[in-house]
């Protein structure tokens, strides 16, 4: 006769003694760190109460002393264990073996101090912000800082930047409602505090032609200081008290940017070409309608050419005032210009401005004055795919700063929402990276493809970033690390468009 199978009320034990035993061997994995060239580590721990996450922080008690090491990624590991006899109640013998399979977690990281002393099998535990803030404050803080918020995987630890990493090229990216706007002006006040580091903006939302104003909520001591490092900040846009009027006069352009303003192949319309140059460089009009005077048959055909494009019509131009955007440029009265270039009625005024600015500090290179240029919404003035000869003009103007600038004191900050739509020669040049939240993987995927010197798995911790949360990395940055950005000093210039009609 063939034996009868187990009851139910049997197979309900098994599973029972089958589910404790697997909890009691996951929560047995001792939380153990391995490093063989004491840089990098490896550790293992527990599922149950863990409190380990990536880009979090971690104490290493190595038998010689504690280090502290950043957690970079996190992984589930499921492993079976050894055979193990579990006997059915009632059975004469155990119906053979079971493997379990029990899970843990499996981590990697980099060690943050000097030490390179390997080490196996050290205790290992999540460091608070107590441990995370003593390490700081023995010497992991940079030598020059500039406080833009806290820890956000040590919380209520402050966090700073390192001014010295500016004179990089740096990339700040954040979805539209990342807080990335924000972050990057708590960014341009401290260095406005902290430095004197020259800032040119460009400013397509004119969301910094608050700059010079602080906030009403400001403690009056900060105000003070405030009011006092924003007095050398000037916003070219519209014409009021507070602003200089943003203007520049036709002739002070190159003749590249008059070709491509105009429309003309200076190969395939080498006369015509030929006829602006020598009319610009002997007339010096302030707009393109002063080259249409009696008798000059070429200025009447160039000021044509000009009306049906609506070129004269540009509210830019200087006509009969004096001074210019680059004018100001050449002075020495400055330490901030914000380019207001949401003041301009159409893209082409924009893209004009840009290629403009960009080519006047590429002139004036020889110079050497070290200046942070902040291109604002990037991928309007140095995209992937230039639309149009003018934004043409001013990629390629943007990828010999961003290839050469450095050692003439040319340094780059581009901000854009998404990182594929900016010039590739322009992003593989960024040695410092700002990343706010991402909506998507493939953005994300991109980042990580573009921006290895920050670890991949961080990377895509950005796609579950709340406001105003991001991950900073490389010259700027003592080491990869996840920050929630503080308050600001200054006004914003610009505002969401109220949501009371839902």
């Amino acid at each position: 006769m063939t034996p009868a199978g187990p009851s139910f009320p049997q197979i309900d034990e098994r599973l029972e003694l089958f589910r404790a035993l697997r909890e009691r061997l996951e929560r047995a994995v001792l939380p153990l760190a391995t490093s063989l060239d004491g840089r990098r580590f490896t550790l293992q721990a527990s599922l149950h109460d863990l409190q380990l996450r990536p880009g979090g922080y971690v104490v290493i008690d190595t038998g010689d002393g504690e280090r502290l090491g950043l957690l970079e990624s996190l992984e589930l590991i499921s492993e079976e264990a050894v055979d193990l006899a579990m006997p059915l109640a009632g059975t004469q013998a155990a119906s053979g073996s079971s493997r379990i399979a029990v899970r843990r977690a499996r981590g990697e990281g980099r060690l943050l101090d000097d030490e390179r002393a390997s080490f196996h099998d050290a205790q290992v535990r999540h460091a608070d912000g107590e441990a995370v803030a003593a390490w700081l404050a023995a010497g992991g803080a940079p030598r020059s800082p500039l406080s833009v918020g806290t820890l956000s995987r040590a919380p209520g630890v402050p966090y700073a930047l390192d001014a010295r990493g500016f004179d990089r090229h740096t990339f700040f990216c954040g979805q539209s409602g990342s807080g990335k706007t924000y972050a990057l002006g708590a960014v341009l006040e401290q260095l406005l505090l902290r430095t004197r580091l020259r800032v040119i903006v460009l400013d397509p939302n004119s969301d910094f032609v608050r700059l010079h104003e602080p906030r009403p909520e400001v403690d009056a001591e900060v105000a003070t200081r405030w009011r006092a490092a924003a007095a050398g900040v000037t916003v070219h846009g519209r014409a009021d008290a507070a602003h200089v009027r943003l203007k520049l006069r036709f002739a002070e352009l190159s003749p590249p940017a008059h070709g491509a303003l105009l429309r003309i192949d200076p190969i395939g319309e080498r006369e015509e070409y030929a006829e602006l140059i020598d009319l610009i460089t002997g007339e010096r009009p302030d707009s393109i309608s002063a080259l249409d005077r009696p008798g000059s048959a070429e200025g009447h055909r160039l000021a044509a050419r000009a009306r049906n494009l609506g070129v004269d019509a540009f509210s830019v131009w200087a006509r009969e005032e004096g001074g210019s955007l680059l004018e100001a440029l050449e002075r020495d009265d400055w330490r901030c210009l914000v380019v207001d270039l949401g003041a301009l009625g159409s893209a082409p005024e924009q893209a004009l401005v840009s290629q403009a600015l960009l080519g006047r500090l590429w002139e004036l290179r020889e110079r050497r004055e070290p200046v942070l240029i902040v291109i604002d919404e990037a991928h309007n003035v140095c995209p992937a795919q230039p639309r149009d000869d003018l934004t043409a003009l001013a990629t390629e103007t943007a990828v010999r700063i961003a290839a050469e600038g450095r050692k003439f004191g040319l340094y780059l900050l581009v901000a854009t929402q998404r990182p594929q739509k900016v010039h590739r020669d322009v992003v593989s040049q960024c040695d410092n990276l700002v990343l706010m939240r991402l909506n998507s993987t493939a953005d994300a995927d991109h980042a990580a493809d573009a921006f290895s010197f920050v670890p991949r798995s961080l990377v895509h911790e950005a796609t579950g970033f709340t406001l105003g949360e991001g991950l900073v990395g490389g010259r700027i940055a003592q080491h990869p690390a996840i920050v929630r950005f503080g308050a600001r000093v200054a006004q914003e210039g610009g505002a969401d468009v109220p949501s009371d009609w839902a």
